[in-house]
Parts: structure tokens; sequence; C-alpha cells
């Protein structure tokens, strides 16, 4: 692989599945049933903070976290909905997109380190990817 490819950090690639290629981000499905949880991934090397985007790329995040909230909310109509870029565990500059609800087990408090991630079984996989492509392409 050469220095210069993107590349998507192994841990986000292990706890999420593809959705859609952004303009800008790899639009994921984080693999966790208890929250409806999207990650917006730029294709950027070496970028791990949000300062390390151009103008033009950061308006682009912009816009392309704006379409998944937007995509949540229509889905799902959650109470809330939680945006962040931590990455203190995985330093690669990602987005999450999360879907909260007054009855979610870790409502009010935030997602992690609440309770155990519940994965996704294969049936619930292919019906919420499937869901999310087609308003995504509505």
């Amino acid at each position: 692989m050469k220095p210069d490819h993107f590349e998507l950090d192994p841990r986000l690639a292990g706890d999420s599945h593809p959705l859609c290629r952004l303009e800008l981000c790899e639009l994921r499905l984080m693999d966790d049933a208890n929250y409806p949880w999207l990650i917006l991934v730029p294709r950027v090397l070496a970028a791990r903070e949000l300062i390390d985007l151009d103008a033009d790329q950061r308006r682009q995040l912009s816009d392309e976290t704006d379409r998944a909230g937007r995509l949540l909310r229509d889905a799902f109509r959650p109470h809330k909905l939680n945006v962040a870029a931590l990455g203190n565990v995985v330093a690669q500059l990602h987005v999450h997109v999360i879907a909260r609800f007054e009855d979610d087990p870790a409502w009010p408090a935030p997602v992690w380190g609440r309770v155990e991630a519940c994965a996704y079984s294969a049936e619930a996989l292919v019906d919420r990817i499937g869901l999310l492509q087609r308003l995504l392409h509505a």
C-alpha cells in the first residue's frame, strides 16, 4: 500500500459497517443496535482533528454531518441527536451522529461506557442498512 492512500482505522472498520461513500466521507453504521448510530470518516490522509481539514473540507464535513443527522431524524424520530468528534480511542478523524431516545439504555448519559454494545443480528443489520440506504437515495 502506498503511504498516500487513505485507509480506514481497523477499529472503525471492525466496529462498523459500510453504508455509503459520500463526497468527502465514508458513512458507516456503528455495530450497536442499542442506538441508531452513524460514523462519518473523512477520506483525508492523516487527519486527526477538524483543524487538519482545509476550509472546503470542513464545510463538506459539516454538510455531510447535517445529512447524517437528517437521515437519522427522518428514519427514527429521536428525542435528541448527539454529534461528537472525540477520537480519544481512535485518533483518525471521525464524527459520531447518534439518535437518542428517552428510553434508550444510556439516557440521559453519553453512550460510551454505559451498557455493552449489542451487535446487530444478520437480519436486523440487512434491514437497518437497507432502510438507511433507501432514505439516502430517496
